[in-house]
């Protein structure tokens, strides 16, 4: 099954037949990308720790650029004079861009929010500023971006404010609009919605309803990993699941830890982002099926394999093999102190693992294996069932998965 859009196609490939899982190919104007799929935050038109071709070598083909940074430094004119953020970063595969607002709301103390937009103290000068949704458009049509995202109206979602809570829902929906009026080139770039209502799952339904009237080519799901319990995380996301059309793409912003990916597209949901995986990086720490490993601790000082055994990524892989580096976690704790060459080893090895996670669960979708795949990925993860979750134990019998099954 398949459908499309101006600048948009979606085909669905598989089902899993147990859960809500879902494997497909989304095809952009940079080519086509299969899902479920990670993405990698470039946050001001570059990956921090790798070039383009390295990231590219991951087998990464859509990335996040950010509509704030890049709006702020170069600014719309250099975007405008150079053609766009695929030639300013040399990128020539998809690129997706947030909308601006979440930055200023959550970076940004003096930030104000009226019906006509985010008003805002650079953070330069301090000159006062506005970001409307007409703006957010005009900024993300300059980027070039192959899928850009409305303004919303976002909001924590452990605020107890109900009133505020409805007021940002009902206000997203009304700047979707306004977004789509002022959106220059719907031929080439792809507009999401992003559906809003905190935790209460009526004010998610009703938002649903509202966000897929308007018939964007893809639809997210925001304002979530704001502190919230997972517990409650999951229930939004299968709620939305629940009511989102089988032929678009599904997006769950913000969340990147290995087993939160698992679980949402145990959900439904096929596509996710998170600065995690590579700040963590910066910070020593490699991501691995057994878990994340500190490479500062001195147990690795002498420990001469490689960062995760049987990783495919270039660090992990032998020297003798082509385009491989050999690297040991000797190497990695040596430099991982005092030199920017483990960061960015370590961000390339992240990188890897979490878009093989995701490959490895397409791959069992299609061979209809999935059910199966959960349970090694969370026996790798954890010493012992007694250890697992309860919020995934949860999450997950209820789309037919029993982590607790012998």
């Amino acid at each position: 099954m398949s459908a499309s859009s101006a600048a948009l196609t979606f085909e669905l490939v598989a089902r899993c037949s147990t859960t809500r899982a879902r494997a497909s190919i989304l095809t952009l104007p940079h080519g086509p990308v299969n899902l479920p799929i990670f993405m990698p935050v470039a946050t001001q038109a570059s990956l921090k720790g790798l070039t383009p071709d390295q990231l590219e070598g991951t087998g990464c083909r859509l990335c996040l650029n950010n509509t704030y940074h890049l709006g702020l430094k170069p600014g719309q004119e250099v975007l405008d004079a150079v053609g766009g953020a695929h030639k300013l970063q040399g990128w020539n595969h998809n690129i997706l861009t947030d909308s601006g607002g979440f930055q200023m709301v959550s970076l940004l103390k003096l930030a104000n929010i009226t019906e006509e937009g985010v008003r805002f103290l650079s953070p330069h000068d301090g000159t006062p500023m506005l970001l409307t949704p007409e703006h957010s458009m005009s900024l993300q049509n300059s980027i070039g971006s192959d899928i850009m995202m409305q303004l919303d109206d976002v909001l924590v979602t452990t605020s107890p404010d109900k009133v505020r809570m409805r007021e940002a829902m009902e206000r997203s929906v009304r700047w979707l609009d306004r977004c789509i009026a002022a959106h220059k080139y719907p031929d080439r770039q792809n507009l999401f919605c992003i559906i809003q209502g905190g935790l209460d799952l009526d004010m998610r339904r009703e938002c649903c309803r509202e966000m897929l009237a308007r018939d964007t080519p893809g639809i997210a799901i925001g304002g979530l990993s704001g502190g919230e319990a997972k517990d409650d995380f999951c229930k939004v996301v299968a709620a939305c699941t629940e009511l989102l059309p089988d032929l678009k793409p599904r997006y769950v912003m913000g969340i990147g830890y290995p087993e939160d990916l698992v679980v949402s597209v145990a959900l439904g949901a096929d596509m996710f982002d998170c600065v995690w995986p590579t700040r963590t990086a910066r910070f020593g720490n490699a991501i691995t099926k057994h878990g994340v490993l500190n490479m500062k601790r001195e147990v690795y000082a002498a420990d001469f394999g490689p960062i995760e055994e049987g990783c495919g990524c270039p660090c992990c892989r032998p020297v003798e093999e082509d385009g491989a580096m050999g690297i040991t976690r000797a190497f990695i704790h040596h430099n991982a102190a005092k030199e920017t060459v483990a960061a960015h080893l370590l961000t390339l090895h992240n990188v890897w693992y979490q878009l093989s996670l995701m490959g490895q669960a397409r791959e069992a979708i299609i061979a209809d294996r999935f059910p199966a795949f959960v349970k090694e990925f969370f026996g790798n993860l954890y010493p012992d069932r007694t250890s697992y979750p309860s919020w995934a134990v949860d999450a997950l019998r209820r789309v037919g998965i029993d982590l607790m099954e012998t």
